[in-house]
């Protein structure tokens, strides 16, 4: 079914044997919105943890999700540039994103903006793949993406950390920020900026040929960030717990367009939960915020239009222990998306509520989720999903997971009334999802082996004989992901491949066309050793090609890029870090017309109490 072109040497290395794995298994929360390890979960995961980010010095959240298995990363030009992540092959507004718990994105656009999300202020992201609306309801179609703000230590001590660095095209970045206190209570504050002359973001051709950005503007476009996040909580003899987030990242991205070339933004989200055992056996959890995407946009330093959404939610979360390794848990979501803008929506605003149970169970080598959500939507109705999951653990060495799951996602405000496109008899778009999976830890290391096969009927796309959006498309996507980690001495390596079969099964020409811009093959590979106080590290990121259009006409090359690092301990808690990035000067494109940065350095000095 697949063709390859990942250098066959490459893969030798997920068989690589003699060697031996000794990582521990962080807590994972998203899976089932309660608190699981990486080997007790039903789900395929991936977690990045705030040592991950600074081991690998990734700058940005799409460098940090780029080579997860599964996930396929498209940017327009460079840092701060629109940038979409595709999960398992779904569009890039059928992936649910949370910070901290509360749901961000565009109520217009139905995406996240990655390109703005710090990557300093963030403490661990965890990736879900598969179906999951049957827990947080619309989008959840491809999985789920949660990032947490820096928590800080929780060991008696005041914690101050910053870093400073410098790099090609440009770019200047620094960070500041304390945390600290007891298991009792404790905060974290950070601030962070950067900025950037960028690269020329398009070489796109005008009218009446238009392509890419539709103008000629042979310039550098420059991206300026400035973030700020605060985290705290306390906790009382474990019957009370409660906690509060805030995250804000502001400033301005030059990029290259014929009616806007400069957009100011924000991105906000602030939130609170409060957690409750009244009894050992009954937990309840209350959570809200309220996440904002603001932009205002100009052509040459003249207004040319704003969007601002704002999304409220709340959620009501009752977690049941009747039995050992049995788990009921009982929920209420609410949600209100409300938009202001310059250009004139007939609706601007409406509510979703959903309810939801789930029953996670264990009896000797099996385990299981079922989970059921039944969600009211203002405008669309009611819809229901659901989610079967069965685990059969054999040994440490090997366990077998199978699962089935449903989801939807409700049109975005633009898809139903954005002028001369918008529809509003659209119906949301829905899929099922069946997978199955293998992994294990051994003497030589951690693998893990998923397979799955996704469906999506109803999708949303441009009618070209009403000009208007419609439901006209549907999809098979089929996928096998590969995962291996391990370490032999003092040396560190990870690898990850994914093969991608996104089919177009839509009626008319485009039937049987590889949906646009997810690569069919994707490999990572990470290899790290320590010698003493210094370390050096590599990373290889390869892809096969893809097409930008849906008649498949234009093709984007597949690349290969290398990243090398190193880091040198100076002192306790000082440390010097240095970054190539794209060693060979690799000429590729993830979106047609769009440039990405050649060979470029950077060099870090960080400080960490």
């Amino acid at each position: 079914m697949y063709k390859s072109s990942i250098p066959a040497a490459a893969l030798l290395l997920l068989g690589s044997p003699s060697v031996f794995a000794i990582e521990l298994d962080p807590i994972i929360v998203t899976p089932t919105r309660t608190a699981q390890t990486a080997d007790e979960t039903l789900s395929s995961v991936s977690v990045i943890t705030r040592a991950d980010i600074e081991r690998r010095q990734t700058r940005s959240v799409q460098g940090a999700l780029r080579g997860l298995p599964g996930v396929t990363v498209t940017n327009n030009g460079g840092a701060g540039k629109s940038t979409s992540v595709f999960l398992r092959g779904a569009e890039s507004d059928q992936v649910l994103v949370l910070i901290d718990g509360i749901k961000v994105g565009s109520a217009t656009l139905g995406t996240t903006s990655f390109e703005h999300i710090p990557i300093e202020q963030v403490e661990r992201i965890e990736v879900v793949r598969g179906p999951r609306s049957s827990l947080y309801g619309s989008e959840a179609i491809g999985g789920v993406i949660q990032i947490f703000t820096r928590k800080g230590a929780q060991d008696g001590t005041l914690r101050p950390f910053a870093s400073i660095g410098a790099g090609s095209y440009g770019t200047a970045k620094g960070t500041l920020g304390l945390s600290g206190g007891t298991p009792e209570a404790w905060f974290s504050v950070s601030a962070s900026g950067i900025n950037t002359g960028g690269i020329n973001a398009c070489t796109g051709k005008p009218a009446p040929n238009g392509a890419g950005c539709f103008t000629i503007e042979p310039d550098t476009d420059g991206y300026e960030n400035i973030s700020g996040s605060a985290r705290a909580g306390f906790s009382i003899d474990n019957w009370l717990s409660a906690e509060i987030n805030a995250l804000r990242a502001e400033g301005e991205t030059e990029f290259d367009g014929t009616f806007q070339n400069e957009t100011d933004f924000i991105q906000q989200a602030i939130g609170g939960k409060v957690r409750i055992t009244p009894f050992d056996f009954w937990a309840t959890t209350v959570a809200g915020g309220r996440s904002d995407d603001k932009t205002r946009n100009f052509k040459d330093g003249a207004f040319a239009s704003k969007f601002n959404t704002m999304r409220y939610t709340a959620s009501l979360q009752n977690d049941l222990t009747i039995l050992d390794d049995h788990v009921v848990t009982l929920g209420f979501d609410y949600q209100q998306d409300r938009i202001a803008s310059s250009t004139a929506y007939p609706v601007t605003s409406r509510t979703n509520s959903g309810i939801f149970a789930q029953y996670q169970g264990a009896l000797s080598l099996f385990d299981w989720q079922l989970a059921l959500r039944e969600d009211d939507n203002q405008q669309f109705g009611k819809n229901t999903t659901g989610n079967a999951a069965l685990g059969f653990t054999l040994n440490e060495y090997f366990r077998v997971v199978g699962s089935y799951g449903t989801a939807f996602k409700a049109p975005t405000f633009n898809e139903l009334y954005f002028p001369f496109f918008g529809n509003p008899n659209l119906d949301p778009e829905s899929s099922r999802s069946y997978e199955i999976g293998a992994s294990g830890n051994t003497p030589w290391g951690r693998w893990a082996l998923n397979a799955y096969e996704t469906r999506i009927v109803d999708l949303i796309a441009f009618d070209a004989t009403t000009f208007l959006a419609a439901n006209i498309q549907k999809a098979r996507i089929k996928g096998i992901e590969a995962t291996f980690t391990t370490q032999i001495d003092d040396w560190t390596a990870s690898a990850s491949l994914t093969l991608l079969d996104p089919e177009n099964r839509s009626s008319g020409p485009n039937r049987g066309n590889v949906l646009p811009r997810r690569a069919r093959e994707t490999y990572s590979l990470d290899v790290d050793r320590q010698i003493g106080d210094f370390s050096v590290g590599a990373t290889l990121f390869a892809a096969g090609k893809r097409y930008d259009d849906l008649a498949n006409m234009r093709k984007l090359g597949g690349y290969v890029t290398v990243d090398l690092r190193a880091e040198y301990i100076v002192t306790e808690g000082l440390k010097v870090q240095a970054r190539v990035e794209n060693l060979f000067d690799e000429d590729y494109e993830t979106a047609a017309f769009f440039n990405q940065p050649g060979r470029n350095f950077f060099l870090t000095l960080r400080y960490q109490r």
